[in-house]
């Protein structure tokens, strides 16, 4: 079933055949009988799951957030890897529950902490997949930080800030 406004076909003589899906005129994806999240996967777009003994420390303006000795690495197609960390090994103290939620169709739904450090608040600095997607499942509860506003020590060695659209 179409829904009216939920598609368009382009001016461009070249796609008279196509169609073009508006996404957010549907109110679900289903692949089958299962929901999509956020919208339909890039079957050549890869997250991977990969545990590590790294010692990670991750800092904002000089106060510790987390430390350990067991993240999670995530590699996903064009971005930087990402660390996810036990919940036990990050300072919940530091952290307050944001408003924002994001939606990723390979994580599942994201909630955001922001952190609080010296009378500054750093918005929405970190997040977790509380009941990620299957394929992630692995994520479940794990923090992680945006490498690319807090400073990070890998191994005792500060690891430079990555430059992305989140910088």
């Amino acid at each position: 079933m179409v829904l009216a406004g939920a598609g368009f076909r382009p001016d461009d003589p070249d796609l008279a055949e196509y169609v073009i899906a508006d996404f957010d005129a549907f109110d679900e994806w289903l692949e089958e009988d299962e929901t999509i999240v956020s919208h339909p996967r890039d079957p050549f777009h890869r997250v991977d799951v990969r545990r590590s003994s790294r010692h990670v420390r991750v800092e904002v303006d000089g106060v510790p957030l987390a430390d350990t000795k067991w993240p999670l690495l995530v590699f996903e197609t064009s971005l930087p890897p990402r660390l996810y960390l036990p919940p036990s090994d990050v300072d919940f103290t530091r952290l307050r529950e944001s408003a924002r939620e994001t939606a990723c169709a390979y994580k599942g739904r994201a909630r955001y902490w922001s952190a609080k450090v010296g009378g500054r608040t750093h918005p929405d600095l970190a997040w977790a997949y509380e009941k990620p997607l299957p394929d992630a499942g692995q994520l479940a509860g794990h923090v992680a930080f945006f490498d690319e506003r807090v400073d990070v020590t890998l191994d005792g060695e500060r690891v430079p800030r990555p430059v992305t659209p989140w910088s």
